[in-house]
């Protein structure tokens, strides 16, 4: 792996996100109570044995890069490993990154420098597990020149995705850019390869190809949009199957672009099925991010005695759970439940209290947010809120020092039956 640099892409300013990229990188929007979304291609690298890392950010970076600093400090410089973060840097021109192959190409003296012989590209806002050195492994053995990671996916579902076209060498010989008739996988034509968004390319080829595109007024300097379909006719491009043999990973076959508000949601419940579709507990390839020094997760009594509820839901450490009810959800770092409060079927973020008597369903509430005592916090509650965030699917966003709370709160004394009814109605 010593010829190998890894580059993630981390820039893109997360639009569909919104409000959850308000202050900060998508890949560093918190995931699954204690992760960050970027922790994901991080921990990939790191098992892999993938040591020099280029994380390309933009937009809103700097809780991107404190999270860097605070959790990924880890590698041996005098080694010659590192985790460097490279912001636009304005050394080919006086712009900010064009598109993903265009921030490759503005740090291309970073991979002259380097001495690699492959190139990682990465995007640093999806959630997966995979030991890319089986896929470098299978770069060298294809003798590609490029490398591309695809899943199959249903032809339904392609049209959303780049589509890849294969022979029945699993060579690439069309590439598709979100194409309303996707080409189908050989021998089965109810799925299609969808690209993950992975790349490896030789490294003297990518900056030649980089190069020469900068040289295309037309072009939108994108590797999906532009790179990729020009070099399936004048190189060898090779598809890895992603969840086949996955060397050390447990092969869950788990991959998600969490690129929307209901995507990212519906990642993080994935969290709470019986048996999750993503393993985080293989305890050789666990997913590391900056620990928060806090003291353990804990539930208790209420005042008056009510007794605390607890049932299939993620506990941050710090978090506190004192006589509220807490089911199907995902409670960050110091969050605190109050007497009486309900929640289900939602994520707090870092801080956030609820107060004593609240109800709060199916909704994401931001880092800091104190909800009043005796609120309803629920779509449909808050249609016409100045303010919130509402997803196509239903899913409430309180954003990060919300303060205007409609006078929709319960009547003093209404209990978690009246509280469980009063989710059903909405």
């Amino acid at each position: 792996m010593d010829d190998v640099v890894a580059l993630i892409l981390a820039g893109g300013i997360g639009s569909r996100l919104h409000p959850l990229t308000e202050d900060r990188a998508k890949p560093a929007v918190p995931f699954g109570g204690q992760y960050r979304i970027i922790d994901f291609a991080l921990s990939n690298c790191l098992h892999s044995g993938v040591r020099r890392i280029l994380v390309l950010p933009q937009y809103k970076s700097h809780s991107l890069m404190k999270h860097l600093r605070d959790g990924w400090s880890v590698f041996n410089p005098s080694l010659g490993e590192y985790i460097t973060p490279v912001p636009p840097q304005m050394r080919t021109s006086s712009s900010w990154y064009q598109g993903t192959a265009d921030a490759i190409f503005q740090n291309v003296y970073l991979l002259q420098r380097s001495g690699a012989k492959q190139i990682l590209v990465l995007s640093g806002d999806h959630i997966y597990r995979m030991d890319y050195a089986q896929m470098l492994r299978h770069h060298v053995d294809e003798r590609a020149e490029v490398s591309l990671a695809c899943m199959k996916v249903p032809v339904e579902d392609a049209r959303g995705f780049g589509v890849v076209k294969v022979d029945a060498y699993q060579r690439v010989i069309e590439f598709q850019e979100k194409p309303k008739d996707p080409a189908t996988v050989p021998g089965n034509p109810l799925m299609s390869l969808a690209s993950m968004g992975i790349y490896i390319f030789d490294c003297e080829l990518l900056m030649e190809t980089l190069i020469n595109d900068q040289k295309v007024e037309e072009s939108s300097h994108d590797f999906g949009k532009d790179i990729l379909p020009k070099m399936i006719h004048s190189h060898a491009v090779s598809a890895y199957e992603f969840g086949g043999e996955e060397g050390r990973v447990t092969a869950d076959r788990y991959w998600r672009d969490v690129g929307t508000i209901d995507s990212y949601f519906e990642a993080n419940m994935d969290l709470l099925k019986p048996v999750p579709p993503i393993d985080l507990y293989q305890t050789d390839w666990p997913i590391r991010t900056a620990l928060v020094n806090a003291p353990p997760a804990r539930t208790c009594d209420g005042v008056g005695g009510s007794e605390p509820r607890l049932s299939n839901s993620i506990i941050s450490p710090g978090a506190i759970v004192s006589g509220g009810n807490v089911e199907n959800s995902i409670l960050s770092p110091y969050v605190r439940v109050n007497c009486g409060a309900h929640v289900s079927d939602s994520i707090l973020f870092d801080g956030v209290c609820v107060g004593a008597g609240a109800v709060v369903t199916r909704a994401i509430i931001e880092k800091g947010v104190s909800v009043p005592p005796n609120t309803v916090v629920s779509v449909d509650r808050f249609r016409g809120v100045t303010g919130v965030g509402i997803s196509e699917r239903g899913i409430l966003v309180i954003p990060k020092g919300f303060t205007a709370w409609p006078e929709n709160v319960l009547k003093p004394g209404h209990d978690v039956g009246i509280r469980r009814r009063e989710k059903v109605l909405q």
